[in-house]
Order: C-alpha cells, then structure tokens, then sequence
C-alpha cells in the first residue's frame, strides 16, 4: 500500500471538530474557551461539525449524525485538519458507513486518541492516509502543564522534520477537567527498557483494547515490519495487568505477528496498580518478543503530558542498558 501523507498544519488553516465518539455536549464551556483560546494562539481558524452537540444516553449520538460530520469534514476543501472532541467507546459503529475513496481523494490531518484508535488504524488499512494519535480538542482545554503535549503536536502536524521523542521532566493523572487549579505532578522516571535491540518500521497501535476491536476485521492494518505502540487506560482498576496481558496476547496470536518489529508501551495511570515489574513479567513470559526491542513508560496514552503519533508513520527505536531511543522519521 502506498502511504499518503497530508499537508502540514500553517498559521491561517481552519481546523474543524467533530465528535465520531463522545459528544461536545459533555465538554463544559470554561473548558471549551481555553481549548479554543490555544488554537487561536496556534493561528488557526476552529470549526465545528454541524452535529457535534447532540448528545443520547451514552453521552454519543446516531451513528447517520456522526458520519455526516465525518464526511464534511473531510470533503470540506478549507479544512487542514480534523481535531475529534473526546475519546468514548463506539467508533467502530461507524465503520461500514464510512466513505473510504472520500477520505483516500481528500486526505488530511485527523488527530485524536483512546477511542479514536480505531479511526486512526482504520483509515490506515483502508485508504494509506498517515493519521495522528495525539491530543483531543478537550486536550486542549488543560489550563496548566500543556506545554509538552502542545510541542509535541506542533512537532508532528507543522512540521516535517524527523524528531526524537525525549521523556517528560513530570506527569500527571488527575481530574484536571474538574479542578484546574490544583494538579499533581509525578516527577518522570524515564522510558524502562525491557528488551534491548534495534528497529525500525511503521508506527501502528494506539489504545490497546480498542485496536483489538478491529482483528478479524478488514480495517485492521497489516502488521507486516510495524513498531506497535500501545497503551491502555485505568478501566479495570486492579485487574489492569490481567486485561493488559490478554489482550497483548490475543495480538500476538494473529497469523502475521512475528513480522511485527519492536513494541513501544505508553505509560499506565496511576489507578491500573501497573508497577515496573508487572510490565517486564508479562513482556519477559512471551517468547515472541524475545527477540524484538520492548520499551515502557513513554509519554503517550490517557496520562498528562502526552506526544503526538503518527498512525502509519515511520520510527526507528533503539532499546539497550545504557539507554533509549524513540526517533520519528516520518510523519
């Protein structure tokens, strides 16, 4: 499959929001006022899908809602890129309604994560458009400690120059959609190396339980010469390491996982209870990645700060005793 690749992001650009998840409706108007703030400050020009506020019992709306937004977004020619609201738990409703030679024909940026991993490898497998795991427009909305996530997305969708991913000096995991003022921050550890060894290949992966959702599936994206990168939230609380486990193994048991080249883990809240040695028992008891380079603890997933990825980009990793390498070649 041949990769596209959209246009950067430049002052001047409209970038629209659409909710292909959770509702706009559920992202309180302080919040909204910041987030909308920043991407002025960006010196771009934000819109918002026509159905972005409706919002049923599951804080959603009909899947004939969501596509609508989807297609205009993609067909609209003034738009540059496409921010999605929140993360959520029903995008793959949406993925035989989708117009795939729509999104192959008008290809741009569409950043988002969690729920939106389905999206980002979707439209990989289907169409070869290199889509962004990164932050949300609610991301946007954080008051404080921004600044990290903000130069990471600015790395990714302004620029096309290659770029390492260093460790954040601090993290965080708290309700900062709920109290702005008081947050706390973890002072960072650094990536854990848990295989050593050298590889490079395309970026696929993203939230792990939902990529799942799509094996079996023909938006699933060929694993073939892939560096996965997953991560997983705090839903199971303290049976995170279980869930985790399982579901990295349903992964490895696909026909085409030995193609796969290097495993890269965002870091875990802080409510999954996943210690240091609960990661490297579960990597260390599966043989097949004995021989691939395994690193943990990087800055992407449902913690604070996060960088921005490309889905179906390209990564080199180094992994050894002295240290770690993660370096986005193209994006």
């Amino acid at each position: 499959m041949n990769k596209i690749y959209s246009s950067k992001l430049k002052t001047g650009d409209e970038v629209r929001v659409i909710a292909p998840s959770r509702s706009l409706g559920i992202i309180s108007g302080g919040l909204r006022q910041i987030a909308n703030n920043r991407f002025n400050d960006l010196g771009l020009k934000i819109s918002f899908g026509r159905n972005v506020e409706e919002k049923d019992e599951f804080d959603s709306t009909t899947i004939e809602s969501r596509i609508e937004d989807l297609h205009q977004a993609f067909a609209d020619k003034n738009v540059k890129a496409i921010f999605t609201v929140i993360g959520g738990y029903n995008s793959n409703q949406l993925l035989r309604h989708v117009d795939w030679q729509l999104i192959k024909d008008n290809p741009k940026i569409l950043c988002g994560y969690s729920d939106i991993t389905i999206l980002n490898n979707s439209i990989f497998a289907k169409t070869g458009l290199v889509s962004y795991y990164g932050p949300h427009y609610s991301t946007f909305g954080q008051e404080k400690y921004f600044d990290y996530t903000l130069d990471y997305c600015k790395k990714c969708l302004f620029s096309n120059e290659p770029f390492k991913i260093e460790p954040s000096k601090d993290w965080s995991d708290d309700l900062w959609f709920k109290n702005q003022n008081e947050r706390a921050l973890i002072p960072n550890q650094g990536q854990l190396v848990i295989n050593q060894g050298k590889a490079s290949g395309t970026i696929l992966g993203g939230n792990l339980c939902t990529f799942n959702l799509l094996q079996g599936t023909e938006y699933f994206p060929d694993l073939t010469d892939s560096i996965l990168f997953l991560e997983d939230d705090d839903l199971p609380k303290e049976s995170s390491a279980v869930e985790f486990d399982r579901n990295l193994q349903s992964l490895i048991q696909l026909p085409n996982f030995g193609k796969v080249r290097g495993l890269v883990i965002g870091r875990f809240q802080k409510a999954s209870q996943m210690s240091d040695n609960k990661i490297k028992q579960i990597i260390t008891s599966k043989p097949d990645f004995k021989n691939i380079p395994v690193i943990a603890n990087v800055d992407f997933g449902h913690t604070d700060p996060k960088i921005t990825l490309p889905i179906g980009g390209e990564v080199e990793i180094t992994a050894n005793s002295k240290e770690s390498k993660i370096n986005i070649i193209k994006h």
